[in-house]
């Protein structure tokens, strides 16, 4: 059995997003992703200067690689991935070492 994946993207938001509209437009995102398979768990939170870190945990690495290459052909989408300042976002892949609920 393959390890669990955290992906983790941080990014920070085009210049005039407000925090309430890019929140909105995050959680229109939710009824997509939470039907990706191989979906667990996701967290989106933001640091005091602006940067947004986003972790989300698949069951496996072709989960992960499969919703990423799904997540700009949803409609649904559009909002929240156009709120990112594309040049800011960086996005890597590592496996689950310790989780503690």
């Amino acid at each position: 059995m393959s390890n669990a994946i955290i992906e983790s993207v941080t990014f920070k938001l085009n210049e005039g997003v407000s925090h309430d509209a890019f929140l909105a437009a995050a959680k229109g995102m939710n009824a997509w992703v939470v039907a990706c398979p191989g979906f667990v768990h996701r967290r989106l939170s933001c640091t005091e200067d602006g940067t947004w870190i986003e972790h989300i945990q698949w069951q496996d690495m072709p989960s992960a690689k499969a919703a990423a290459a799904e997540i700009g052909k949803v409609p649904g989408n559009a909002d929240f991935l156009s709120a990112i300042d594309g040049k800011t976002v960086q996005l890597m892949h590592s496996e689950l070492a310790v989780a503690i609920n």
